[in-house]
């Protein structure tokens, strides 16, 4: 095995690969001058499953085009297997048709992987577990919620309250709690499909004088965090905190969620930002350790 680390996760694919204990091939890009593309791999693959690791965070359309073509270039130079290990998933979220006209456009995107060469695909918390199903090859998803809840839990936040942003994550929420041993619950959301716009419903959770951290998979332009601690301090929360998975923090997401009383924002490493205090390196290791062995 071979780890290619893509221009967008450089850092984490060495990493992984240090943890694992294998070589890394240098993947070389540039940008032409009308803007698109250029990868070239600078070491051999020949005969090896190649592992390229590249989010597909903003901006997405690049760095998917680049995990595409690296894929092609490890294929043309005889990988015998090529593994996508990407940890944000672009488009994962348009996974069904909401208005009409619109395309599904994660199927589309899957697509695109498996023309380019791409054999089999782990991400990290896609938004809906179920797409992967309709993937043209094996796909996966493994959970950092335990390793974001076990962060907290390390620095003294055992047994505070987990929260997720709406009913459909409450296996998020119950996730966290099973690490740091306190209660759960969930928010009511609801997103006007056309403006965005994210409102909640008042529920009572018993968070008086206590530490609440609410947990999602996606922190994008932050209105569903913004919305769920203004009503924790409502309720008599002590502190809010919010830990997300993919820290995209789009605009003034990260200013507006600090005005609203967040005490820190935790993110991973699936994509790097100032917030990315939690590697994902340990997990993605042993995702492939199990892709190898089995």
């Amino acid at each position: 095995m071979k780890i290619l680390p893509g221009p967008a996760s450089k850092e984490l694919g060495e990493k992984i690969a240090q943890l694992l204990g294998v070589q890394t091939v240098p993947v070389f890009f540039k940008n032409f001058p009308d803007g698109e593309s250029y990868v070239r791999l600078e070491g051999t693959v020949e005969g090896e499953t190649t592992v390229i690791v590249q989010t597909t965070s903003p901006p997405q359309d690049t760095r998917l085009i680049q995990l595409a073509l690296i894929a092609d270039a490890a294929k043309r130079n005889n990988a015998v297997k090529v593994v996508a290990a990407v940890p944000y998933l672009a488009y994962a979220r348009q996974d069904k048709v909401f208005l009409k006209g619109e395309p599904i456009s994660i199927e589309a995107v899957a697509r695109m992987l498996k023309a380019a060469g791409v054999d089999s695909l782990i991400t990290v918390n896609v938004h809906q577990q179920n797409i992967l199903a309709k993937f043209p090859f094996q796909a996966k998803s493994i959970s950092a919620i335990p390793l974001l809840a076990e962060h907290f839990r390390q620095r003294g936040f055992k047994e505070a309250f987990a929260l997720a942003p709406d009913k459909g994550a409450i296996s998020i929420a119950e996730e966290a709690a099973k690490v740091l041993g306190g209660d759960f619950g969930y928010l009511e959301k609801h997103r006007d499909r056309y403006t965005g716009r994210v409102t909640v419903e008042k529920r009572e959770f018993a968070v008086k004088g206590r530490a609440v951290i609410i947990f999602d998979d996606i922190i994008s332009t932050g209105g569903t965090i913004v919305a769920a601690a203004n009503l924790l301090h409502e309720l008599g929360a002590a502190k809010v905190y919010a830990a997300c998975v993919h820290p995209l923090l789009v605009g003034e997401a990260e200013r507006r969620i600090r005005e609203a009383g967040v005490a820190e924002i935790v993110g991973t490493d699936s994509v790097p930002s100032p917030v990315s205090k939690v590697s994902l390196a340990p997990l993605i290791a042993q995702a492939l350790r199990e892709l190898q062995s089995g």
